[in-house]
């Protein structure tokens, strides 16, 4: 087993992406604490129950999760949170998945469009990397942060998207210098068009407008990301960091 006594945290890891990677590590070994959206006052929004199910999965496997719920965006509950996991779990991977769309055009845009998806898809990943890098440290852990393709290449009416996951790709870079000292890895994935929630909301028009510029002709799978990001946090991948892993069908190159 690849991940055989690591312990990984996941952000956004109840549905999609994040579940699919969630999955695969505990296949290979690895303990997951599944992050899940909670609302800080309205309980109706909580993605809860999906996280429990999850969990349930992991735990036929034979493996521990555990379940950690707060909003990204609020750096309050994302300290509380992470202090009291802490007092738990000691993690050796974390993964910065968690990450929400708000389409406009530029012209357009809405304040709370551009803030929220910049807080939760960049300023959120710090907030958690910050407060999981001195266990990450001690334990000579790695990072691996969910970026996008848009984030490399840009596109219509997704400019708040496209800044927040080029700055990860940025935040990527500058902690893999920062933590290389610390045989802290930092890695981050670029994934094309991925079948998940997210992209099956897109307009028929504009899924096929994607499906002409991707060469192999089909769409991703929430798989793919997951076995990417599997060699990234494995010893297979001990020697690579700072780097940006396109996982997009030949999208982008």
């Amino acid at each position: 087993m690849l991940l055989q006594g690591k312990t990984a945290v996941i952000t956004g890891a109840s549905r999609g992406i994040g579940e699919a990677i969630a999955l695969t590590f505990a296949r290979e070994g690895a303990d997951v604490v599944i992050h899940y959206y909670a609302h800080k006052s309205d309980p109706e929004k909580n993605l809860r129950s999906e996280a429990e199910a999850l969990a349930a999965r992991i735990r036929e496997m034979g493996r521990t999760a555990y379940l950690c719920g707060f909003d990204i965006a609020d750096r309050e509950m994302v300290d509380a949170e992470l202090k009291k996991l802490l007092t738990a779990v000691t993690p050796t991977i974390l993964v910065n998945n968690a990450g929400i769309t708000a389409d406009n055009l530029a012209l357009r845009m809405k304040p709370e469009e551009w803030e929220r998806v910049i807080a939760v898809n960049l300023t959120g990943a710090f907030w958690v990397t910050q407060a999981l890098m001195r266990p990450l440290m001690k334990n000579g852990g790695c990072i691996v942060n969910i970026a996008s393709v848009i984030g490399q290449m840009g596109n219509i009416g997704q400019a708040n998207y496209a800044a927040s996951k080029a700055g990860l790709i940025g935040m990527t870079k500058s902690l893999a210098r920062e933590l290389a000292s610390k045989k802290v890895r930092v890695n981050a994935i670029a994934p094309g068009f991925i079948e998940t929630a997210m992209t099956q909301a897109m307009p028929e028009e504009a899924r096929k407008a994607l499906m002409d510029i991707i060469p192999l002709k089909e769409t991703g799978k929430p798989e793919d990301i997951a076995n990417a990001a599997l060699f990234l946090c494995s010893d297979m991948a001990r020697y690579i960091t700072g780097e940006v892993l396109k996982v997009n069908g030949g999208m982008y190159m």
